[in-house]
């Protein structure tokens, strides 16, 4: 609620001894002369005087505000993500409008409208549903990942496929003979999809033959992993593997506990790499599982720089950024 008597343009021009006009050109960034400049500055910070951002943003079809749409905050990934996303506008002077979609199409396309009829300057989605062609041309916009079906959104994402190599490489290194790999995808195609493909090239490469659990997400994960496992078990107890490669640092950890009830000792009987890298309670040393890491700071970054450039004709199509690897102490040191 805006304080009774608070102070006005009027009010600013008039300590600073300037013409409004000179203030408006002030708080909407448009150049004057630098000792103008600093005597409304410090006019403002004087009177205390509070720049009505929404109103100045319909008069100038610009709001500084970016739309962010994610799942959810309840994935860790998603909520690091956000949290990046939210430190790089803020260091470039825009603010962040979080939406939640819980993966829903009718609720992506409501938030797509309410960035519309705002004014957002751009939307910045994360999503599992091909909303691309529903984005009104007018409203900048960035994926994260997906692969929509219009032939102008510009992606950004880490290299998946290499990621996947990566992880196989990885635990062949850590001494592990057979490496078998778990997924779940979207039904709506995403550069993750790629990680399947590194983990068949490299087996192809060192003439592993492959073995895996592909399917669409949205079932029961932990029964589907807890069977994969089953299946793949000996008379004797041992496993037909004896390394994963799981697609998500959050099933990563749901197969380490799983095969820590049936008896298994990670890394000892069984190594496992997870992707993502995601950290217990924000810490940046402490992983929950040995993973393949994106650079979410460096994507994030990215996808501001996306959404708020200029040149909006000339923006690749996919951007790609590197993986790493770090130890999570579900692998062998070597």
């Amino acid at each position: 609620m805006k304080r009774q008597n608070a102070p006005t343009m009027k009010d600013v021009a008039r300590e600073a001894g300037v013409a409004l006009g000179t203030v408006s050109k002030v708080i909407n960034g448009i150049p004057v002369g630098e000792e103008y400049r600093i005597k409304v500055e410090t006019a403002i910070k004087q009177l205390n005087y509070e720049v009505n951002t929404y109103a100045r943003g319909l008069k100038m079809q610009k709001s500084n505000m970016v739309t962010l749409i994610i799942p959810d905050t309840l994935n860790p990934f998603y909520s690091y993500f956000a949290n990046c996303i939210e430190s790089a506008l803020y260091q470039d002077g825009h603010f962040m409008v979080l939406c939640c979609s819980g993966g829903i199409l009718e609720k992506e396309l409501e938030y797509l409208n309410m960035a519309s009829q705002n004014q957002s300057d751009g939307v910045i989605a994360l999503t599992y549903n091909d909303i691309g062609r529903h984005v009104p041309e007018n409203l900048p916009l960035v994926s994260f990942d997906r692969i929509y079906s219009n032939d102008y959104t510009p992606r950004v994402a880490s290299d998946n496929f290499n990621g996947g190599v990566m992880a196989v490489e990885k635990l062949l290194e850590c001494g592990c003979r057979q490496p078998a790999f778990i997924t779940f995808n979207s039904a709506s195609p995403g550069e993750a999809d790629k990680r399947k493909d590194g983990y068949l090239h490299a087996c192809s490469t060192h003439n592993i033959d492959p073995i895996y659990l592909s399917t669409l997400s949205g079932g029961d994960m932990t029964s589907q992993i807890k069977n994969f496992i089953g299946h793949h078990r000996r008379s004797n107890g041992r496993l037909c593997f004896d390394g994963i490669f799981v697609n998500t640092d959050y099933n990563a950890y749901i197969t380490c506990n799983l095969l820590n009830e049936m008896g298994y000792r990670i890394p000892d009987d069984i190594q496992i790499i997870g992707f993502d890298g995601i950290t217990k309670f924000g810490m940046t040393d402490d992983l929950y599982v040995s993973s393949i890491c994106q650079p979410v700071p460096e994507l994030a970054q990215t996808c501001v720089n996306m959404v708020l450039s200029k040149e909006k004709g000339i923006l690749p199509s996919l951007t790609l950024l590197p993986v790493s690897y770090r130890y999570g102490g579900t692998t062998k040191k070597i």
